[in-house]
């Protein structure tokens, strides 16, 4: 039988070591290298390839939601696992929509982390179960209008959003003015009646405006 592999990323040291103890007690799963930093994560699934990447959300150099995007956007195929003590529903949809597919709370390592190791590898999604109902539930009070039309600049800026970068870092990109960021992210937050980092994500999600594999 085939093993998952795996890539662990966490700057603690000793919980790293404990996780790789955990992981290869299993008989399903090989944990093919180790990282400490969000650089050194990436360097390594280049150069490896694992099915799986168990990504922290603070580590240093590039943090979780940073690798997340850039192994996404270059490794086809790999599933990403967050794995973090941070139980905030903006800092999970904000991954899920990178296309992250599970996200667990360190206080709950053993059988959820393992299963959502599992689950991430045949492309299930697996969110820590009390969270879950926090974030389906704050996702169905979302104030939007499907029928809004953003321009095309709209759009672009609303993919900055969406990754969580700055009007600063969106102007440089798009070779705009800050001030005309702050206009288009007025207009955008008007036309779709929402105003949450967390509502624009699922809009952007449930309407096609930002793809997996554009981000």
């Amino acid at each position: 039988m085939r093993k998952i592999r795996v890539l662990l990323a966490d700057d603690h040291t000793v919980l790293r070591k404990g996780l790789k103890v955990l992981l290869e007690r299993e008989g399903d799963i090989e944990v093919m290298g180790e990282a400490a930093d969000g650089i050194e994560a990436c360097r390594l699934a280049f150069a490896l390839q694992p099915d799986v990447v168990v990504l922290d959300l603070s580590m240093p150099e590039l943090n979780g939601v940073e690798c997340t995007a850039k192994l996404k956007a270059e490794i086809p195929g790999v599933k990403i696992v967050i794995l973090t003590m941070y139980d905030d529903p903006d800092y999970i949809r904000r991954v899920l929509a990178l296309g992250a597919e599970a996200y667990v709370l360190k206080k709950a390592l053993d059988t959820e982390l393992l299963t959502a190791i599992r689950s991430a590898y045949v492309g299930e999604m697996y969110i820590y179960p009390s969270l879950a109902a926090t974030v389906w539930k704050e996702g169905a009070g979302t104030r939007e209008r499907n029928g809004a039309e953003l321009s095309e600049r709209e759009k672009e800026v609303l993919k900055g959003l969406v990754l969580g970068y700055t009007n600063e870092e969106i102007a440089q990109e798009l070779y705009i003015s800050v001030k005309t960021v702050e206009t288009h992210r007025r207009r955008i937050t008007e036309k779709l009646g929402v105003s949450k980092r967390s509502e624009l994500v699922r809009y952007a999600r449930k309407n096609g405006l930002v793809r997996f594999e554009e981000i």
